[in-house]
């Protein structure tokens, strides 16, 4: 079976490409400011031009994200938000939209529920699969055994560091796209986006990528552009946290259809 038939992440990139574009792929914590926020919001992103939708689990040690997420995600636990709500706004935001819904978390959350009931749950829901930043393709055994169980998708990280061989295992064991991590650090918005995101996509393709999504560090029409120019889809978190955080999900959508007319092709 191939990825284009069998993963709604490849199914969504495909689709922007066929329109001569990137995909744009947006970020949100789920629980902040609330469950039903969140849900509004990601409804707001995808109406807004995003093909592609992360939802966020907040974690108390998130080791790669920035402050206004870190704040964000503080926020949405002291709230009160459980790791099961995420299923809650997964499907509210698939109900509503065609963007395929992808859950980003650390591991810890996933093996506490347990890993088939944890797939199971977003298969359910609606979710196009999971993107686990902590996790390596060495050790993702039993994920990779549930999400092929359930149809689910498994992004893996790549990073300037990757060796080629670590490049090539990645690329291997994830289907839908491959996360491109364009700089070392944490998350958030800058000024410019780091040179080195596109010898990462290349490494990627070179190892057998189909698809290359890029983040850390897109904030703005112009990032996204540039970014557009060589990888298959561009990812933006902290400046639409921070749009949700200061004009709720209305500005949201705002700024994602602000960030879409950077998705066209040159």
């Amino acid at each position: 079976m191939s990825l284009s038939t069998a993963s709604k992440s490849a199914a969504a990139i495909d689709r922007a490409r066929a329109d001569g574009r990137a995909a744009l792929v947006g970020y949100l914590p789920a629980g902040f400011p609330s469950v039903k926020e969140t849900i509004e919001a990601g409804i707001e992103l995808a109406r807004g031009g995003a093909d592609l939708i992360e939802i966020g689990i907040p974690y108390s040690d998130p080791v790669m994200d920035g402050s206004v997420i870190q704040a964000a995600t503080s926020q949405a636990l002291e709230a009160g938000f459980r790791v099961q709500e995420v299923f809650d706004v997964v499907a509210g935001i698939t109900a509503e939209t065609d963007a395929a819904v992808l859950v980003m978390t650390y591991w810890n959350p996933v093996m506490r529920m347990g890993v088939d009931e944890f797939s199971r749950r977003l298969a359910e829901a609606g979710g196009a699969g999971l993107i686990t930043p902590d996790l390596i393709p060495d050790e993702a055994g039993e994920w990779i055994e549930a999400s092929d169980k359930y149809g689910l998708d498994r992004v893996f990280l790549v990073a300037p560091s990757s060796t080629p061989e670590r490049m090539k295992s990645t690329v291997q064991a994830s289907r839908g796209f491959v996360y491109a991590v364009s700089i070392m650090g944490v998350t958030g918005t800058r000024t410019q986006v780091s040179d080195a995101a596109e010898g990462v996509v290349s490494a990627a393709r070179a190892a057998g990528a189909d698809r290359v999504c890029v983040g850390l560090g897109v904030s703005t029409s112009n990032h996204v552009r540039e970014i557009g120019a060589y990888a298959d889809g561009v990812i933006v978190g902290t400046a639409l946290v921070a749009a949700l955080r200061d004009g709720g999900p209305a500005a949201v959508g705002e700024l994602a259809r602000e960030l879409s007319t950077g998705t066209g092709k040159n």
